[in-house]
């Protein structure tokens, strides 16, 4: 099966879904883990509460068992009893220790439970299996979770020794209250976090659409490089393939009587090879491969050393350069800062018109070395200021001389070296190049 390609659109569009996949997910997770703890910290409160409430009950009856009358027969079957009463010492048994109370009642248990078979009768089918009272004599005090009557429960079994006899109040206090308050908060937290999980969706599809811009933008770069390095690479090629067929046509021809063709060849190998050597060079930046040579330098010395080299080149534009120029210290590649000028000259000497000159100043505090170079052509559009340092960008209507790439590759230079390069135009008129550099 052969793979399809995948359009831009479509890798835009599965990457803001994979984004907001990540953010829902994430703080899906968040909040089923801070609701969870939420929820326990708060049930584990609520029973802390409640089982405190029943050890006070059971503390405050500890002092009375065994020295109230026994119970009295006949007791009233239900959870709720007014009446008073404790085992005596002397008679085993259950009693009832009851009363309208916050939802709770207490009863005694005596050494054995054949002294009050009515009242162990009611326990036992009321509260089966949860009185654990043989747990509360082993351990000291045992709590259990029971069920009476579709009432759920708490059940607290204290053992109280009196006069060597092993006694076991018991104190039963109701949870509906409990389990309400419960209810409520898990209610709260699932609605929260259905909406916080709704906006947190909502503001990621808004953070995704914005976070995707650098995206989309650089797959547009992309192709406009490509286009635009296609384009660059045809222009020569098709004069050389041109002048190829030309010599090729008159190869019986000397060379003198063909030496047009071969300088056209020439012309576009030489300009062929500058495009190739920027576009390695601008790869060689995308990628963090090309490493900068520092080294105590002078940016005026430079800058009179490159700008003086192109001296040549502006007499053949019939353009004079004027350099100003003082020792402005710092440390940098003495090689890139070189390439630097150049560009930066070379730009100005081709916008430059004929008889006009080239500024290249250089100066400088103890903080800032500044590099200007100023033409007096017909300086950049309002509109095209935003773009004068984008790769293979020209203005509409420019020659086509130069690769496209020199501002670009100079706007490098100087990020790399911790500086600022701006566009601009001259009040007077003509385009202004100024560079920001930290001097050392």
């Amino acid at each position: 099966m052969s793979a399809r390609p995948v359009s831009d659109a479509a890798l835009v569009r599965r990457v803001r879904w994979r984004l907001l996949a990540w953010s829902g997910g994430s703080t899906l997770a968040v909040l089923v883990l801070l609701g969870s703890l939420i929820y326990v910290a708060v049930a584990n409160s609520l029973a802390s509460a409640a089982i405190d409430q029943l050890r006070s009950r059971a503390e405050l009856l500890e002092p009375r068992v065994g020295v109230l009358s026994t119970a009295p027969p006949g007791l009233p079957p239900g959870p709720a009893f007014n009446t008073i009463v404790a085992a005596n010492p002397g008679q085993a048994g259950v009693s009832l220790v009851g009363g309208a109370s916050a939802g709770t009642f207490a009863f005694v248990v005596g050494p054995t439970d054949a002294a009050f078979p009515d009242v162990t009768r009611l326990f036992d089918a009321q509260l089966p299996n949860v009185r654990s009272v043989e747990e509360a004599r082993a351990t000291g005090e045992s709590i259990q979770l029971a069920d009476v009557d579709g009432t759920p429960v708490r059940i607290l079994s204290r053992l109280v020794t009196v006069q060597g006899e092993p006694f076991v109040v018991q104190v039963v206090g109701d949870r509906i209250a409990e389990e309400r308050a419960l209810a409520v908060l898990l209610a709260v937290l699932a609605v929260g976090g259905v909406v916080v999980l709704a906006v947190s969706l909502g503001v990621g599809w808004l953070y995704a659409e914005r976070a995707l811009v650098p995206i989309r933008d650089a797959l547009r770069r992309q192709r406009d490089f490509a286009a635009d390095a296609s384009h660059e690479l045809r222009t020569p090629l098709s004069v050389v393939k041109g002048s190829v067929a030309h010599l090729r046509r008159h190869a019986d021809r000397p060379v003198g009587e063909v030496g047009d063709a071969l300088d056209d060849i020439e012309a576009e190998t030489d300009r062929l090879g500058a495009l190739v050597d920027d576009l390695l060079l601008l790869a060689r930046t995308d990628s963090d491969a090309l490493d900068l040579a520092l080294e105590s330098t002078d940016l005026g010395e430079v800058a009179l050393d490159a700008a003086g080299a192109l001296a040549p080149l502006a007499s053949e534009r019939d353009v004079r350069i004027e350099i100003d120029a003082e020792p402005l210290p710092l440390t940098g590649d003495p090689g890139k800062l070189r390439q630097l000028v150049r560009i930066l000259v070379d730009n100005a000497i081709r916008h430059a018109p004929q008889g006009s000159i080239v500024r290249v100043s250089a100066h400088g505090d103890h903080a800032t070395a500044r590099l200007r170079v100023e033409d007096t052509g017909a300086g950049f559009r309002t509109e095209d200021l935003p773009r004068v340092f984008d790769r293979f960008w020209r203005a509409p209507g420019e020659h086509a001389a130069g690769t496209g790439l020199g501002l670009a590759i100079a706007a490098w230079i100087v990020e790399r070296h911790g500086g600022a390069i701006e566009a601009s135009n001259r009040p007077s008129g003509g385009a202004r190049l100024e560079v920001r550099l930290p001097a050392s």
